[in-house]
């Protein structure tokens, strides 16, 4: 059975994007990360410094191993200005330390993922977020993850969500294939 990691890039608990993962991921057995709960600090560019990058002390490393020791990846973040949460952008910026690190085999381990990513805006989020659903795709592409799907809610204050049915109904649709995707073997 294929182990799946919800990584919740949100500042705020209990938000949209967060109700909107939890419909998606009804009723399928998961590891929930809260990347607001984490220490990740931002990274410092060393990939072109003779020495390389130094090892930081923060949770970065611990949630790759969680990362590498499931199969399927839920990004899930709220629109914040066009892009992904700074949140999620630290933790997705710090790769290229991790891509370069000895401890890791990151290409390798990441091209036998699949990823879907869960977004929310109030501001036409089914047009404005496009971008950033690129952004996700050329990112997973780099390292070999294969994108499976994604959701796009329409809601900004707390609770608007609820009043999304066409993102409840697509993230409902998509939690079947998942169901399916998880007891069927590689």
């Amino acid at each position: 059975m294929k182990k799946v990691l919800v990584l919740e890039g949100s500042s705020r608990p209990n938000g949209n994007t967060e109700a909107l993962t939890n419909v998606l991921m009804n009723g399928i057995e998961r590891t929930t990360i809260f990347l607001r709960e984490k220490n990740i600090l931002p990274i410092v560019d060393k990939r072109h410094d003779e020495d390389g990058f130094s090892i930081v002390n923060d949770d970065h490393d611990a949630l790759m191993k969680a990362v590498f020791s499931h199969d399927i990846l839920v990004f899930s973040t709220p629109i914040y200005w066009y892009s992904m949460s700074g949140i999620m952008k630290n933790f997705v910026d710090r790769w290229s330390q991790t891509a370069r690190d000895e401890r890791f085999q990151m290409k390798e381990e990441m091209k036998r993922k699949e990823a879907y990513v869960v977004i929310c805006g109030g501001d036409q989020p089914r047009i404005k977020g496009l971008p950033l659903i690129q952004q996700f795709q050329h990112t997973f592409h780099f390292v070999g993850i294969s994108f499976q799907d994604y959701i796009i809610g329409h809601a900004g204050k707390p609770g608007e969500i609820w009043n999304d049915t066409y993102a409840l109904s697509a993230a409902q649709a998509l939690n079947d294939v998942i169901k399916e995707k998880i007891h069927t073997q590689p």
